[in-house]
């Protein structure tokens, strides 16, 4: 079914439940795990979570999401890239061959007023594969 997933996470307060959700669906799949997260630049940073421009703060994010798959029983991939995130979420899902991605919603864009915005709306819009979106 989904051979590998493609989890893109970030430090919103989401972050967790998007985990999670991909964690079920490794499990419930099989899946091979690629977990993504993007190092955003000052202008594209969400003001709210600042963390995600620095290189640290995300590299320890993307180890303390690998620990809790190890734990689980999964090897998983992690990447580390800067840039636009929804161009960089659509990139790597092609580059791994994703046969889905799991990512969550900040709350923001999903609305009218601010879905050309929206991350997780452009990835909907760009990405080679169907997208799960864990609000």
């Amino acid at each position: 079914m989904y051979k590998t997933l493609l989890l893109s996470i970030d430090s919103s307060p989401s972050a967790k439940k998007v985990l999670q959700t991909a964690l079920d669906m490794a499990q419930l799949c099989g899946s091979k795990v690629v977990v993504l997260s993007v190092v955003e630049t000052q202008e594209q940073s969400d003001p709210a979570h600042p963390e995600q421009t620095s290189t640290e703060a995300v590299a320890a994010l993307l180890s303390k999401s690998k620990t809790v798959f190890e734990q689980r029983g999964f090897a998983a991939e992690t990447i580390e890239r800067e840039g636009n995130p929804a161009f960089i979420i659509c990139d790597v899902a092609d580059d791994v061959s994703a046969d889905l991605i799991v990512m969550g919603c900040r709350g923001t864009g999903l609305i009218e007023d601010g879905c050309e915005e929206s991350v997780s709306n452009r990835v909907i819009n760009l990405a080679p594969c169907p997208v799960l979106v864990v609000p």
